[in-house]
């Protein structure tokens, strides 16, 4: 990093909103901003992020780098965006049109890679060496952390946990669900909030929220019985992903991470699929929370 810079911008580029930060050398908070996501428009969005850029840099004082975490990620052979569920971004430069629109270089990763990122630079798993991020929400990604330094892989796709298949399946989770990626029976069709929708959908014939099943739990055993089953199938995921990096910590991401009972009851689970006769690996819940992946882009520049 060039020794004028002295604060690190960062971009959440999402389907709904783009969200902007600037970070002090300290990783406090200097400006925040959010705007809608203009939809199916990839000449409004690369606009919208250099306004946002623009925007944040009058609140700082000197030169800055700037991260961006997107859906999807960087094709090593073309450069060019691929696997987005904002499909107007999937094959586009996107790096190269904003670099050359802001005249500075950009560095960009998948928004499950800054979760991670952010939270093993400065947050829950910042005493770990190796961390796992797991994000649960309307999808489910993850990212992998060594040493302060993300593992993107020789094809781009470290920390892909979501599309690979729900391990040690039960005889009714053989076939699996269709996932958008074009396979059947991936994590994010089961683990995700959207997967755990439609597990209590398909049992009970009931269309509840994820959201809402967790709540209504306690008191209605319909609802407990899918909360339950969650738990055994993210226990066995997390498992597969303890084999076979061995994290010291993992942390959850998006709005699954928000269940406290998890982190009780998930490690209670896990040890039967772990190749351990110790598991010393700790699950956490985020401490920036919604606001990890915006600050994970900013220390990119790390």
């Amino acid at each position: 990093m060039p020794q004028t810079t002295t604060y690190r911008l960062g971009i959440d580029l999402g389907g709904t909103k783009i969200e902007g930060i600037a970070l002090d050398t300290k990783g406090r908070d200097l400006a925040r901003y959010r705007i809608p996501t203009p939809q199916n428009d990839y000449t409004g969005t690369l606009a919208a992020i250099c306004d946002i850029v623009k925007t944040l840099k009058k609140d700082t004082s000197s030169e800055a780098t700037i991260g961006i975490g997107t859906p999807g990620s960087i094709s090593p052979v073309t450069g060019h965006l691929r696997n987005s569920n904002s499909v107007c971004l999937n094959g586009q430069p996107l790096r190269e049109d904003l670099e050359a629109r802001l005249g500075a270089p950009i560095r960009i990763a998948n928004d499950a890679n800054c979760f991670a990122l952010s939270e093993a630079i400065d947050g829950a798993a910042q005493a770990g060496r190796v961390v796992f991020g797991a994000i649960l929400g309307t999808g489910c990604g993850g990212g992998l952390v060594v040493n302060k330094a993300l593992i993107i892989g020789a094809n781009g796709i470290g920390g892909e946990w979501g599309h690979n298949p729900l391990p040690w399946p039960n005889e009714d989770e053989l076939d699996g669900r269709p996932c958008f990626c074009g396979q059947c029976g991936c994590l994010e069709t089961w683990i995700s909030g959207t997967g755990l929708a439609a597990d209590h959908l398909a049992v009970t014939s009931q269309h509840l929220t994820a959201k809402a099943i967790v709540a209504s739990a306690s008191q209605e055993p319909t609802c407990e019985a899918s909360v339950a089953r969650y738990e055994d199938r993210l226990a066995r995921a997390l498992a597969q992903v303890i084999n076979l990096v061995d994290p010291d910590i993992i942390v959850l991401g998006g709005g699954l991470s928000n269940v406290t009972r998890l982190y009780k009851n998930i490690p209670k689970r896990w040890g039967r699929y772990i190749f351990s006769d110790v598991v010393k690996t700790r699950l956490c819940p985020p401490r920036y929370g919604d606001a990890s992946g915006v600050r994970g882009a900013a220390w990119l520049w790390n």
